[in-house]
């Protein structure tokens, strides 16, 4: 089993779907199953320094086919009523790591990529908003879980950056 680079993804993989998410509010996968997508998103501890923050997402395929990954996680700051907040999102790098930008690969079943999600908690770089929660999915439109944030200085935020998934972390 590999992860291979991909230039098309190959016939019968689900490729992660393009646009906006069709649900208005996140639907969470229940954590230890595997969705009918055939991947999952799971969420790291949050690491800080000099008023940053971020998270290791890990995107593991735990179907029983190749999945196509070519691009970056959907990620939506949550409220304390579950409700979306207006926190903007970022394809981009971080103080935590740069972002080369998505590569297609295919993810051979039982194998994962990474992507570092981040967000900076003072007052320099913007309103800061307090979230109470992340939901994020492998790609927009796929199975969204929800992942509550815990400490009130990690809660705070103005935007969130996020990387491509990746095999390997860079800095």
């Amino acid at each position: 089993m590999c992860i291979r680079d991909s230039p098309t993804p190959a016939p019968g993989a689900d490729a992660p779907a393009q646009g906006a998410p069709a649900r208005t509010g996140p639907t969470a996968a229940p954590p230890g199953t595997c969705p009918s997508s055939g991947v999952v998103v799971d969420m790291g501890p949050v690491e800080t320094g000099m008023m940053h923050r971020a998270v290791v997402l890990t995107l593991t395929n735990c179907g029983r086919k190749p999945y196509a990954v070519d691009g970056y996680p959907w990620v939506q700051a949550l409220g304390e009523d579950g409700n979306p907040l207006p926190v903007k999102v970022n394809e981009d790098g971080s103080y935590f790591g740069s972002d080369p930008g998505p590569k297609k690969l295919l993810l051979d079943p039982g194998l994962t990529v990474k992507s570092i999600l981040a967000w900076v908690s003072t007052p320099e770089g913007g309103d800061l908003i307090e979230g109470d929660a992340l939901a994020i999915s492998a790609a927009p439109g796929l199975p969204v879980r929800v992942f509550p944030l815990e400490g009130h200085d990690i809660r705070l935020m103005d935007e969130l950056n996020t990387t491509a998934w990746r095999t390997e972390l860079g800095g």
